[in-house]
């Protein structure tokens, strides 16, 4: 019984703060990497529009750094559900529940869900001395030559490391490529256009000005239909339009909160997110990173937790096939 009083006061304190929320503490929003890189980039720009969107609220970027991401989601997963401490991750979210034997968080349990911000496209690139000139060549090259080739990726889970397990697995080739991994995009994207490595599958923001340069051969995108912009890739096709059917591959980043936040302050957030998503100088701030600000279903937590669920599901069976995990 005294257990029973002790829970019902603690949640009886949780629904009365946030009937003042947010008050004057501020809100942390965790960046589980260091400052500086693309993820980072959105937190910051995102917190800068939920200041307009949710008045009183004072929005603070925390980058905690480590484990591909999982030390960052783990602190969240663990704080106090007051709505004062939340994470923006990207598709991490989906793929650590099967990189990571030992995860210390279960990414549909133990958050709750906010919406998605933004998607970023991806391409398919390899370098400047490949004889191909187009995806069709490329591919016909790759099943012909793909026990002497290799794929670079930027670590392991990396968006690049899925894409291309997802686009192998999709083109089947007899013979697997040699799969090499970075320790990041930079080095990756350094051995490709100095020729050590063939092939490198990345997002827009990473690979459209080596692109533009003639650095590297582009080949294809990776989302469901050509892009609309930048100018450079619209004459890209996507690999579902040359036949690889059902391949869509974006890095997308969710905001989260840890679960059992009151419902009202969701409430509060998710409203204030959809607003900010429709900000425009934060609409202006994606697009020059090379990513799409999101407008549908998934700006809902419903809507972005069976996203989730679904790149989960997607990422699992690529991941064990391969065999390679972080612990």
């Amino acid at each position: 019984m005294k257990r029973l009083l002790v829970l019902a006061a603690a949640v009886t304190g949780l629904w009365a703060n946030a009937q003042g929320y947010p008050g004057s503490k501020p809100i942390a929003i965790v960046v589980p990497y260091a400052a500086g890189g693309p993820t980072d980039r959105v937190a910051r720009d995102l917190a800068a529009a939920l200041r307009k969107t949710l008045p009183g609220g004072h929005f603070v970027i925390e980058n905690v750094n480590g484990a591909g991401g999982t030390i960052g989601a783990t602190k969240v997963a663990k704080a106090n559900p007051d709505g004062h401490t939340l994470l923006l991750w990207h598709i991490g979210m989906a793929s650590t529940v099967s990189l990571y034997r030992k995860l210390q968080f279960k990414p549909l349990d133990d958050f709750e869900y906010l919406g998605i911000v933004n998607d970023v496209p991806m391409t398919l690139i390899g370098k400047p001395q490949l004889p191909a000139t187009n995806y069709r060549d490329f591919e016909n090259y790759i099943r012909a030559n793909g026990g002497k080739l290799n794929i670079a990726h930027a670590g392991l889970g990396s968006a690049s490391h899925l894409c291309g397990l997802m686009w192998q697995s999709a083109v089947n080739a007899k013979e697997a490529m040699t799969t090499i991994p970075f320790g990041g995009t930079a080095p990756a994207m350094t051995a490709l256009v100095a020729g050590q490595v063939d092939v490198l599958c990345d997002q827009t923001t990473n690979t459209t000005a080596q692109i533009e340069s003639g650095r590297v051969k582009a080949f294809a995108v990776t989302t469901a239909g050509r892009l609309a912009s930048p100018p450079l890739l619209k004459d890209y096709p996507s690999l579902q339009e040359v036949g690889l059917k059902g391949f869509s591959l974006t890095i997308w980043h969710g905001l989260y909160a840890p679960k059992g936040t009151p419902a009202p302050v969701l409430k509060q957030l998710n409203e204030a997110l959809k607003r900010a998503l429709k900000n425009p100088e934060f609409i202006r701030k994606q697009e020059a990173l090379g990513a799409l600000v999101v407008t549908d279903s998934r700006m809902e937590p419903a809507g972005h937790k069976a996203f989730v669920a679904a790149e989960i599901a997607k990422f699992k069976p690529l991941i064990e096939a391969a065999g390679k995990f972080a612990d």
